[in-house]
């Protein structure tokens, strides 16, 4: 099978129909490459598995700098998909994301909740920088009408910043919710119990989030575009209405707590025997 091959008037030379694999064409000029060496231009195209991934879209620093060096794109990313794992809800996931929610309210955004299993804390969200002016609060009863809500909002783009509780999403629906996400300007996050690690989902960011008793976070990047995440990182997480007054000795309650424990732990004391030789001398008095 031939195919004609036609070339545009303005290139500057003709090309063969076979040419050294050591040149290549850019912008209708051949030039030369060493061998083994790709063009510029599929070169920055090329994403390796060892590398951190190139954001397709906008991101929202995380506030922590440690976590955005392990994030691709150093930060949250939109138009797409989080995912926050943990053992038990709204007990992490508030202070992960109290700098981004704070980016987000200081350019006039809304931060929408839907269905958290526990009633948001006013008072505390306000030292984060989230007043009630700034905050939607939809509490769905049903996990069908959880989902149903947060797809709408995703697909009508209005959220600054969203975070819905999907315990018992399945893999189809999050996959849907991704594709709807890429419409999305804000990001999304999706909270899911830790059990959920097991399962495939169609989400570019998965995170497993724990608490410290030291006020931190204890943080392991289950999937990202990039290499896998060894290790966990540890992040303060320190309240904000808690930061200029506490002391330094409750910065570190599991020393508290190490130092109780051990005054408390009882005495296990193991008693002698008494000597025989006494004994042996009183039965020979007699």
């Amino acid at each position: 099978m031939a195919a004609a091959l036609q070339w545009d008037a303005g290139d500057d030379e003709p090309v063969p129909a076979s040419f050294p694999s050591s040149q290549h064409r850019v912008r209708g000029r051949r030039t030369p490459a060493r061998p083994g060496e790709l063009p510029p231009d599929i070169a920055a195209a090329i994403w390796r598995g060892t590398e951190l991934g190139s954001p397709v879209t906008t991101v929202l620093s995380s506030g922590f700098p440690a976590l955005d060096a392990e994030l691709p794109g150093a930060g949250w990313p939109c138009h797409s998909l989080t995912e926050l794992l943990q053992p038990q809800p709204t007990v992490a996931e508030w202070r992960l994301l109290a700098p981004a929610i704070r980016q987000v309210v200081a350019k006039g955004g809304n931060i929408v909740v839907v269905g958290p299993p526990k009633s948001p804390h006013l008072p505390g969200l306000r030292h984060i920088g989230l007043d009630e002016r700034h905050l939607v609060w939809i509490q769905a009863e049903t996990p069908a009408e959880r989902l149903w809500v947060t797809e709408q909002l995703v697909k009508t783009n209005a959220a600054g910043l969203l975070v819905s509780w999907l315990p018992q999403a399945r893999q189809e629906q999050i996959r849907r919710l991704q594709v709807c996400a890429q419409a999305c300007d804000g990001p999304v996050f999706l909270c899911r119990p830790a059990a959920a690690e097991h399962e495939p989902s169609a989400a570019p960011l998965r995170v497993q989030l724990r608490f410290g008793l030291d006020w931190e976070l204890h943080i392991h990047l289950l999937k990202r575009k990039g290499p896998t995440h060894e290790g966990v990182l540890t992040l303060s997480s320190v309240p904000g209405g808690l930061e200029s007054i506490i002391t330094p000795r409750l910065r570190t309650p599991s020393v508290i707590i190490a130092a109780r424990q051990t005054r408390e732990a009882p005495l296990h004391v193991v008693g002698s025997p008494a000597p025989r030789q006494p004994a042996l001398q009183r039965i020979a008095a007699h």
